[in-house]
């Protein structure tokens, strides 16, 4: 639980001193690169978990995974190392994203269908999830063949849930209760 305020007071930090830079978008950007190859990559995550690991390694592995990143992305990592908290990066990275995106008024729509959605339907969705909410929405869609088929859209605290498999099972609870 501290780790996730701490990150969100380092995530907020990182926003002012970007908004001060006018260095938001490109920062936010950096974020997103970072918590993105982060989470797909188990042996970046254990190396920057590790206690085992150097600092000093560390940060040197960062540098070069991240070369081509703003000057104030770099002082981030440069703080989190020297406060002993680079394990944090991740959810630094994270928390930037969500507070650059309430910073802009912008919501994160995802919509989970079994199929890749199509650019056609992609507008559709945002064009009715900016109807709802009148907020400009950005759509990340995340495919899980499990659903069979629909949709389930959640924006916010939102979630609408159209797929076949809640369908399925709504009717199998209605059979075993009758």
């Amino acid at each position: 639980m501290s780790g996730s305020r701490a990150a969100i007071r380092y995530a907020k930090a990182v926003l002012s001193l970007a908004s001060d830079q006018n260095a938001t978008v490109v920062v936010n950007n950096d974020m997103k690169l970072m918590a993105n190859t982060i989470a797909e990559s188990k042996d970046l995550s254990d190396m920057l978990n590790s206690p085992v690991v150097s600092p000093s390694i560390k940060k040197a592995s960062l540098l070069e995974i991240f070369k081509d990143v703003n000057a104030l992305t770099v002082n981030t990592i440069d703080v989190l190392i020297t406060n002993k908290r680079i394990a944090l990066l991740e959810n630094v990275a994270l928390e930037y994203t969500k507070l650059y995106d309430e910073q802009r008024g912008t919501e994160v729509a995802t919509v989970t269908t079994a199929l890749p959605l199509t650019d056609d339907l992609k507008v559709k969705v945002l064009a009715k999830v900016k109807e709802l909410t009148g907020k400009e929405v950005e759509v990340e869609n995340i495919i899980d063949e499990d659903i069979l088929g629909g949709f389930i859209l959640r924006v916010g605290d939102i979630q609408y849930n159209a797929s076949i498999a809640n369908q399925l099972s709504k009717l199998k609870r209605e059979f075993t209760l009758n």
